[in-house]
């Protein structure tokens, strides 16, 4: 009798290992790459994935592994800020108000999962903060007048090697010594400070404040009539005409996009050459090349598509509003979806959210 009841605790054995491996998997190699929400709902699991899923170098693995989009901030200026998720199941921001700041604030910029904002006080004080774990800190105050809405752009890149959350700020502003000429101020978390650039743009129109966006080290506005570059680590600047000047600018397999509306369709660009403009006459190098041609499901959003606005793009998916909704886009799948009823968005700000756990 107790021959034949071994193969059975055996047999029980085995598949309790197997349960533990499989455990020791999911919490190693699975947790990190999950947003924030989900992993909030997973500390009820059992102690040990509590733990595990407070600890700083969990966090800090989180914010490197989870970095797709997971929704959109929208405010209207002076309004109060909200969360457009791109699915359900992505955001889970306790207060997407931001109320746990000191004072009501505009969004000025996002960067894998940090915010940058700007206090409605007299001093226009700049916050940091992430919005899932409420953590933020202020900034001392620039050395010069950025203006009334400036051209602001948070830079966060979350090292491997690197467990303390290193950042950098840059805003684009006229110069008040040069007419027509752009400035650069430069705040680095690491030196805890500002400083500006001594580069000078000359020949830079009016910088259009929201359009920032950073690719590979290098920060791109929008300009009326051109697109203004500045590289951070060398700390210069270039001009690059824009001969359509209209569009989105965004970040796509790692060069800079813009996605134009052509009749019922949205071509999404990507930088070529960004020395094209350089070149000798009759050169065939061309700055932009097209990249993707998309057009949305009809059956979805009917036929209004000369009515798109583009609100985002990114190599994974692009947020389109037309009339009184809005749509997103998936590169991979070219699924089209509604993602929510939103009838005046032209004066909102629309910031890309990637819902982590990144520590300040």
């Amino acid at each position: 009798m107790d021959r034949g009841k071994r193969p059975g605790r055996s047999l029980a054995a085995r598949n309790n290992q197997i349960y533990m491996d499989l455990k020791d998997i999911v919490r190693e190699h699975a947790l990190p790459f999950l947003p924030a929400k989900s992993l909030f709902r997973f500390t009820t699991v059992c102690r040990d994935w509590r733990l595990q899923i407070s600890s700083p170098f969990f966090a800090h693995n989180q914010s490197l592994s989870c970095r797709s989009t997971s929704g959109l901030f929208l405010q209207t200026p002076g309004g109060s800020p909200s969360l457009l998720p791109i699915g359900a199941n992505f955001c889970g921001v306790p207060d997407p108000f931001l109320r746990f700041l000191p004072e009501p604030v505009d969004i000025r910029s996002s960067s894998n999962g940090l915010l940058c904002c700007q206090g409605h006080g007299a001093d226009k004080a700049y916050y940091i903060c992430n919005p899932v774990t409420q953590q933020w800190k202020k900034l001392p105050k620039s050395n010069a007048n950025h203006g009334s809405d400036p051209a602001v752009v948070l830079l966060f890149d979350p090292s491997l090697l690197n467990f303390v959350v290193e950042y950098k700020i840059i805003c684009a502003f006229p110069s008040t010594d040069f007419g027509e000429a752009t400035e650069f101020e430069i705040y680095s978390s690491k030196e805890g400070s500002w400083e500006i650039a001594g580069e000078i743009c000359f020949g830079a129109r009016r910088v259009i404040p929201k359009s920032g966006v950073h690719v590979n080290g290098v920060v791109y506005w929008m300009t009326t009539g051109s697109i203004l570059a500045f590289d951070l680590t060398k700390e210069r600047s270039q001009l690059l005409q824009d001969y359509v000047a209209r569009g989105i600018l965004g970040a796509f397999s790692g060069k800079l996009c813009k996605a134009n509306v052509s009749g019922n369709s949205i071509i999404v660009y990507v930088l070529a050459n960004a020395h094209s403009n350089t070149m000798q006459m009759g050169s065939n190098t061309r700055m932009w090349s097209e990249k993707q041609r998309i057009v949305l499901d009809s059956k979805i959003v009917g036929d209004v598509a000369r009515d798109y606005s583009v609100l985002h793009v990114d190599g994974d998916l692009m947020v389109v509003h037309s009339r009184e909704r809005v749509y997103s886009y998936d590169f991979k799948s070219r699924a089209t979806e509604v993602m929510s009823n939103v009838s005046d968005i032209y004066n909102m700000r629309c910031l890309p959210y990637v819902n982590n756990l990144v520590s300040l």
